[in-house]
């Protein structure tokens, strides 16, 4: 079936462009546009259930306590809505904070229209329409069989409790929303009132079972000392205190408060190369990536370190398409020997280690090479080289597997794949200098610019 697009715009010749430019994406696509009056015409009688998915261009103001800022008050007004399709925010004006907003009033993404690119609106729309037939595939689903009913178990986080924000669990900062999770920390997206600005700030879980400590007058304690000197979020302030380039995440604040450690960093909206990968991916495209990664590798070991957990979840995007590289928690001193695997204790991501690091072996420049390997080939093929059923078979693919072949298209890369996947380090490119001059230049850009650029040598990778 055809997929149905609602454009509403308060700019007749700007609808006209998304019009045309949507039907470019979707040739198949009913694409109706209407302006803001006839809208508000005839919403009483426009059934959202019909559409696969809503884009609002329209004015979002400079603050969300803008009166002009039309986009926010119509999205307060379709979430009463039901069946509602998903939204696209196309935001005149507005900024980060507007951005967060829109999003949690109900925006599946927001696009800011200075920032705006066929490809960009391409991938939104797409997005889309796949949560849309997510949607549609569940509710038939649900409709053949109903699913048995389940326990919750007793350990776990009841939906409500998770709704409710811990909005001053770190002085100077107000969070606003939760950004991601795992097993160690929380990632908020936060306000610091300092910098007046949005930060991610990554928070320490603890055990419910532990006391905190405060600091006796109640305050976040500043700075690296003894009480933080084993604290993972410590050690990734220690390794980026000393790093200062546009590819690598800033840290802003780090410390400890109510026996909560944590760090204040950069916040990217647009969000992580995971994401992105979520799409098929031209060949050159990931050859772009691949490059900007391999420069942040570069200033990395030029410092003298290995970050030892390279995946696409730590390869944040700017608007503008450059990456930074985040989460240095595991990060390491060049050929400092691992002791994860010994002790049974694996850190960072099984799909993306070296050989050496999951044989627990010292580990130089070219372990974080292999990984950026597993990232290029899932990124030209769509899938991890190397899986399993668990961890362990993960690690011994990694080890002894030979490396999958490339579709047909892509063999011209083989090759460097092949090299940055071997199994012996000495068979791998040297450097990341030693890569980029061995891949194919840049559209519009000779060779010897791509092999010529200011990567200070990192110690020299021995056989």
């Amino acid at each position: 079936m055809s997929p149905r697009i609602l454009i509403i715009d308060d700019d007749a010749r700007y609808g006209a462009w998304l019009t045309a430019h949507v039907g470019a994406v979707l040739p198949d696509a009913d694409i109706e546009f209407i302006d803001i009056p006839e809208f508000e015409r005839r919403r009483a009688s426009v059934q959202f259930r019909d559409w696969d998915a809503l884009l609002l261009a329209m004015h979002f103001g400079a603050s969300i306590d803008d009166a002009s800022a039309e986009g926010l008050g119509w999205l307060r007004r379709l979430r009463d809505e039901t069946q509602l399709p998903p939204i696209i925010a196309i935001a005149s004006g507005g900024n980060e904070l507007t951005a967060v907003r829109s999003i949690r009033l109900g925006a599946t993404d927001y696009l800011p229209k200075h920032l705006l690119t066929p490809t960009r609106l391409s991938t939104s729309i797409k997005i889309a329409l796949r949560l849309v037939e997510r949607r549609r595939s569940s509710e038939r689903a649900r409709k053949i069989e109903a699913p048995p009913p389940t326990r919750t178990p007793a350990n776990a986080t009841a939906p409500a409790a998770r709704a409710r924000l811990p909005r001053n669990l770190i002085p100077r900062y107000a969070i606003l929303d939760v950004l991601g999770e795992s097993d160690r920390a929380v990632v908020y997206l936060a306000t610091s009132f300092e910098l007046d600005a949005l930060v991610a700030l990554k928070v320490t879980r603890l055990d419910e079972s532990e006391a905190p400590g405060a600091a006796s007058d109640g305050s976040a304690s500043n700075g690296v000392g003894d009480r933080a000197a084993n604290q993972p979020f410590a050690r990734e302030y220690e390794a980026l205190s000393s790093i200062h380039d546009p590819s690598i995440v800033d840290i802003y604040d780090y410390g400890i408060h109510d026996g909560l450690e944590y760090l204040a960093m950069e916040y990217f909206p647009r969000g992580d190369l995971k994401a992105r990968l979520q799409h098929p991916m031209a060949a050159e495209e990931a050859l772009g990536y691949v490059r900007r990664i391999a420069r942040a590798l570069g200033v990395v070991h030029a410092a003298g370190l290995v970050h030892r957990d390279l995946k696409p979840p730590n390869v944040m995007l700017r608007e503008n398409d450059e990456i930074v590289l985040i989460d240095f928690g595991l990060a390491r001193p060049m050929h400092a020997e691992t002791t994860t695997t010994h002790t049974g204790m694996l850190r960072g991501s099984p799909y993306y280690m070296s050989p050496e690091q999951a044989q627990g072996a010292m580990l130089d420049a070219r372990s974080d090479l292999y990984s950026l390997g597993v990232v290029l080939h899932e990124m030209l093929s769509g899938r991890k080289p190397f899986t399993g059923g668990t961890a362990i078979e993960v690690l011994q693919r990694h080890v002894s597997a030979p490396v999958p072949l490339l579709a047909a298209e892509h063999a011209a890369l083989q090759p460097v794949v092949d090299r940055l996947l071997a199994k012996t380090p000495s068979q791998r490119y040297a450097s990341a200098q030693e890569l980029l001059a061995a891949l194919p230049p840049a559209p519009g850009a000779p060779a010897a610019t791509e092999a010529g650029i200011a990567i200070p040598e990192a110690n020299a990778a021995s056989g």
